[in-house]
């Protein structure tokens, strides 16, 4: 599967705790959830983020609490994939199990750059800087996880 969209960057430590701050946590409602998402550390990002862009960060990306709200708001406002240098661990599997792809690389990516990722074969191509970078693809049945929407999704699917 391949994804293309333009890069929206933040740095390192990005917590659950900005990506939706807690006074939202009565809600399960994706739409809500996705309105308010980032709002505390980027007032313009529910504005700009278009369907299919990239989410890039620096390390610990989804560190804090284990709330799984924090993968949805971020699927549901239309990022097609989250992009860091490390995750935590919690996060990790959060966005998994709620169909958020999700990928470990450390290259050279900058604000607004247009993005490729080939999850299946493990490469990412920065189509405004014209390099290739390559990440572990991820393994079948995790890539049937997204391809689904989430682990639940995928069990009722593959049933």
């Amino acid at each position: 599967m391949k994804i293309t969209g333009k890069a929206i960057k933040y740095g390192d430590n990005v917590d659950t705790d900005v990506i939706i701050p807690a006074r939202y946590l009565t809600t399960s409602n994706e739409k809500e959830l996705a309105a308010h998402c980032m709002e505390d550390l980027d007032k313009t990002f529910v504005s700009r983020v278009k369907e299919g862009d990239i989410m890039v960060a620096g390390a610990n990306f989804g560190c804090g609490s284990s709330r799984e709200h924090a993968p949805i708001a971020i699927k549901a406002s239309g990022i097609a994939c989250v992009i860091a240098k490390s995750f935590a661990r919690i996060f990790y599997r959060n966005a998994i199990n709620t169909g958020l792809a999700i990928i470990e690389y450390d290259g050279d990516i900058s604000e607004g750059d247009i993005l490729e990722v080939d999850y299946e074969k493990g490469e990412l191509n920065n189509l405004t800087r014209g390099n290739v970078g390559v990440f572990p693809p991820f393994p079948p049945f995790l890539q049937n996880i997204i391809n689904k929407g989430g682990l639940l999704k995928s069990l009722r699917e593959d049933k």
